[in-house]
């Protein structure tokens, strides 16, 4: 693109600015703000907090899900009928990871996995840490596989927050 003939301005500099050529103004910025989880998640997490895993159905197509949600994606029905899910299930899928959420790298790897809920529909669950699986990377291959039963792991009852956190992680369960 050319640069238009009757353009007119000067280049700052970093010294035009320490010494006022420049007008500049300063302020602290203040960004409080409050979010609302919603209708579904916000109930989820109060089961959560009680040591219960909440899910929705689908009156039409009958579909159980967890995390909840307010309307079943495969038909657009209001998903309003609430269930109490078992906590546990199995691993649909497993990975084997050095590096924590943020980056951090680990001493001992961490086995996030999704893990479908007994009580769900087929398929459904939600990402978590599997836990008691070992400290290294031969021992958790041995002894992880998908299909596995597991277990959740809950925090004390008095430091339950309503967060998916209160679920420690997912223990193998004997068959």
């Amino acid at each position: 693109m050319m640069k238009p003939q009757n353009a007119r301005g000067v280049p700052l500099k970093d010294e035009d600015l320490k010494v006022g050529k420049v007008l500049t103004t300063e302020w602290r910025v203040k960004a409080d703000y409050a979010w609302d989880c919603g209708i579904a998640i916000g109930r989820y997490f109060d089961g959560l907090k009680e040591g219960k895993i909440l899910a929705t159905r689908c009156r039409r197509c009958r579909r159980t899900v967890v995390p909840p949600r307010i309307f079943c994606e495969w038909c657009f029905k209001p998903m309003d009928e609430w269930v109490e899910v078992r906590d546990t299930g199995r691993v649909n899928t497993f990975s084997v990871s050095y590096f924590s959420w943020d980056m951090t790298p680990l001493e001992k790897p961490e086995v996030p996995a999704v893990v479908e809920i007994d009580g769900c529909s087929p398929g459904v669950g939600f990402m978590h840490l599997l836990g008691e699986v070992g400290d290294n990377l031969d021992e958790i291959l041995r002894r992880v596989k998908v299909g596995m039963k597991v277990r959740a792991v809950w925090k004390p009852a008095d430091q339950r927050t309503g967060a998916i956190t209160d679920i420690l992680y997912f223990k193998p369960e004997e068959e």
